[in-house]
């Protein structure tokens, strides 16, 4: 009766997962159109053109922080709203996100280091002041967006997932959605959507081995800094974001990702299964501090009583105790040393 019981509590608790994913995946699409459409708003009204994309992540965070907070509160699920968007406070945030960075720019100069050698890049710098605002404009922007797309695909709805149905089931489905969800990009083909399911499944694979946003959000943010602003060119098909440096690539499609940027390459399949063993590799200490579930004894404390013959043995073990021993007194001598002897 008791397993009968429980199975039905883990099939409850996994329908409440599922309906939660799937409530924060629709929560995520309404607020993605609502920011785009604030953000659009209020720049027509502003004259806020260059500020729309950042307006719009901004809106975009904080509609998935309201609505994944409310839902963790339907769900009896008392947590903190960093805990609830994927960021816990721990020690190490910073050198998760630095760690991050670094593989994402990594994989992004290896994805392009082909067609800098086969000389298939046209560089053209622009170094007036508006393009040094549009700078910085940018990687703020990139930073907000980063970490918005994180919470919404690998933060609270992931988690959910992986209840529902384990973390194997989950890193595909995500990485899936993911990848379809760049899709309707300008300059999409089945390639872009395939490297970027590879892009998703590796941004999923580092939350696995931290549980946190921190590492996936540093990687994310350098992929799309150094391809947008770093080599000036399009990020999945959206080139708003060159500003200093516009560069043009040429060459066959496998090669150079046309004008969807390199993200449609075939050639950064390869690079993102490398970048896959590579983070896993440099997350095994992450991995055992916050994956690792402690070691708790069970059952209870109990003292056995040792066999009456090994008792006896002891008892018969014990040293004997120790005699008195009496000192008796010393005779006398005949004589002192001083005493002249007698003739």
């Amino acid at each position: 009766m008791q397993s009968l019981n429980s199975t039905h509590s883990g099939r409850s608790e996994r329908t409440l997962q599922l309906a939660l994913f799937v409530t924060s995946a629709t929560w995520f699409v309404a607020s993605d159109i609502l920011a785009g459409r604030s953000a659009r708003g209020l720049s027509e009204r502003f004259g806020l053109d260059a500020e729309r994309p950042l307006l719009a992540a901004l809106f975009l965070l904080f509609l998935l922080a309201v609505g994944f907070s409310i839902l963790q509160a339907i769900a009896h699920r008392h947590s903190s709203l960093r805990e609830v968007l994927g960021l816990p406070m721990r020690s190490t945030s910073r050198r998760e996100w630095t760690l991050g960075v670094a593989v994402g720019w990594g994989c992004v100069v290896l994805a392009i280091l082909p067609m800098t050698l086969t000389g298939k890049l046209d560089v053209q710098l622009w170094l007036q002041a508006r393009a040094i605002w549009l700078l910085l404009l940018n990687l703020v922007t990139l930073g907000i967006a980063a970490l918005a797309e994180e919470v919404a695909f690998r933060g609270y709805p992931f988690r959910r997932l992986i209840e529902a149905i384990g973390p194997v089931a989950a890193t595909i489905g995500m990485s899936l959605l993911f990848g379809l969800g760049h899709a309707l990009n300008p300059g999409a083909t089945w390639t872009s959507v395939f490297v970027t399911m590879l892009a998703g499944l590796l941004l999923s694979v580092a939350w696995l081995r931290t549980h946190g946003l921190w590492l996936p959000w540093g990687l994310h943010f350098a992929w799309n800094a150094s391809i947008g602003i770093l080599f000036g060119l399009p990020i999945s098909g959206i080139s708003d974001f060159a500003s200093v440096v516009q560069t043009r690539a040429f060459g066959p499609l496998w090669l150079t990702g046309g004008n969807y940027g390199p993200e449609g390459a075939v050639f950064s399949v390869f690079v993102l299964l490398i970048a896959v063993v590579v983070l896993i590799r440099i997350t095994r200490d992450y991995a055992w501090d916050y994956t690792h579930k402690p070691i708790i004894a069970g059952g209870y404390a109990i003292e056995v009583q040792p066999p009456p013959a090994h008792a006896a043995m002891e008892q018969e073990a014990k040293p004997a105790a120790a005699s008195l021993v009496q000192i008796l007194p010393v005779t006398p001598q005949a004589r002192s040393v001083g005493e002249e002897p007698k003739l």
